[in-house]
């Protein structure tokens, strides 16, 4: 039996490394609440896809768009969440790069993303690094 909610989020993440960003439109609910971790110039609660995307273009500036979803460790599932441990890179033009394992728990809901809440490995150079 295919597990919808397995697969939402396998092609969200597919589309995050190939940059879609139709098909990132597509899967993000319009009134997704996403929750970045830290205290930092990205991190807090997101209450829109239009407001992700803003975070996210935020990363690609501050990162020089060197922000990258480097490898997919692993996705877990129960029902309609899905856990997935990710890890990113980025380097700042300055030099000052991020290597980073985070873990996104995914709701779906009628093949959207409607809600994310993340969580960071190292918080503390996330926070330096997105400041």
């Amino acid at each position: 039996m295919k597990n919808e909610a397995k697969e939402v989020a396998i092609d969200f993440l597919t589309a995050v490394q190939t940059g879609d960003n139709a098909k990132l439109a597509e899967l993000l609910h319009p009134a997704i609440r996403w929750n970045q971790p830290g205290n930092n110039s990205v991190s807090g609660l997101k209450s829109s896809n239009m407001e992700v995307f803003g975070m996210v273009g935020k990363m690609f500036e501050l990162s020089a768009n060197s922000l990258r979803l480097s490898e997919i460790k692993s996705v877990s599932v129960n029902g309609s969440k899905v856990a997935c441990l990710l890890s990113w890179t980025a380097t700042k033009p300055s030099g000052e790069s991020l290597e980073v394992d985070n873990t996104d728990v995914y709701t779906v809901e009628n093949g959207q993303i409607i809600a994310a809440e993340i969580f960071s490995a190292d918080i503390d150079a996330e926070n330096l690094f997105w400041n």
